[in-house]
């Protein structure tokens, strides 16, 4: 049975000077083990929930697929009880917090990676900054947004953040369509593995590049999360906190909209600010 993502525990609380007694609930982070045709690959630090999606997306994010049609077979726990319509997966084959994914072929290519990654880091080990830049294409024109659609859609994003709700320690990453409606949204305790299930959501679909789209993601825009998502074609990435100085420059690089400190009404525009009318 799959773990819960929000587990209630029991705390004692300090308010006004008197400590109080008092059920919470805190964010499940657990690791998960990532195979590649029966190797180990790496191992993730995430919020147990879509792990085909994120080993789906990771294997995109790191260039070893491009498609879903070269996705044979993944192998997950019987505990996790997931299924996907799009891929074959067997269940109670591998150990818990484990995915085995198996290739139609060879890899695309073989990252050179540490083998841990946290929650807190989606290129961790990586060897070479310029290697993340591998594949990636300038993206097209478009599409053409209305500003004053932006600030809605972080509303429309957390109104679906079930855990977060619960728990205040949550990343989310939600994909919307050029009038704002709400494609697919994901939580995780790192924002780059929620961005990566989004990723592997549409690439699951068939949906990759997906253009003419608009990823709206809860803390900070980091070098990764631009990479990730300038792969998956998505032209408009607008965060809630600050961006960093290598991920403007990407940005700038593959002509992708990158939007900062997007809350209440307001928000800054770092890179290709023709796409906002």
């Amino acid at each position: 049975m799959a773990r819960p993502a929000a587990p209630g525990v029991r705390i004692r609380k300090w308010s006004a000077g008197q400590w109080t007694e008092a059920p919470d609930a805190v964010v499940t982070e657990e690791p998960l083990q990532l195979m590649l045709d029966g190797e180990e690959l790496s191992v993730v630090m995430r919020t147990p929930g879509n792990d085909v999606e994120l080993a789906a997306g990771l294997m995109f994010a790191e260039g070893i697929v491009r498609s879903r049609d070269e996705i044979r077979l993944m192998r997950i726990s019987a505990e996790s009880g997931e299924t996907e319509p799009r891929i074959a997966v067997e269940s109670s084959i591998v150990e818990s917090n484990q995915v085995d994914v198996r290739l139609a072929g060879e890899p695309r290519r073989r990252p050179e990676r540490s083998m841990l990654a946290s929650s807190a880091c989606g290129v961790c080990g990586a060897v070479l900054i310029e290697d993340l830049r591998r594949d990636l294409a300038v993206l097209p024109a478009g599409p053409s947004l209305a500003a004053a659609l932006l600030p809605s859609l972080v509303e429309r994003m957390r109104s679906g953040q079930g855990v977060f709700e619960r728990t205040g320690g949550l990343h989310a990453a939600g994909l919307f369509d050029a009038a704002g409606e709400l494609i697919c949204m994901r939580e995780d305790v790192g924002r780059h593995n929620a961005v990566d299930k989004v990723v592997g959501r549409m690439l699951l679909d068939g949906r990759i590049p997906a253009r003419n789209t608009i990823l709206v993601a809860s803390g900070r825009a980091g070098y990764e999360i631009v990479q990730k998502t300038i792969t998956a074609g998505i032209p408009v990435l607008a965060a809630v906190g600050a961006p960093s100085s290598l991920a403007v420059a990407l940005a700038r690089d593959f002509n992708q909209t990158l939007i900062g400190f997007l809350r209440g009404e307001r928000f800054n525009v770092y890179s290709a600010s023709e796409r906002l009318t």
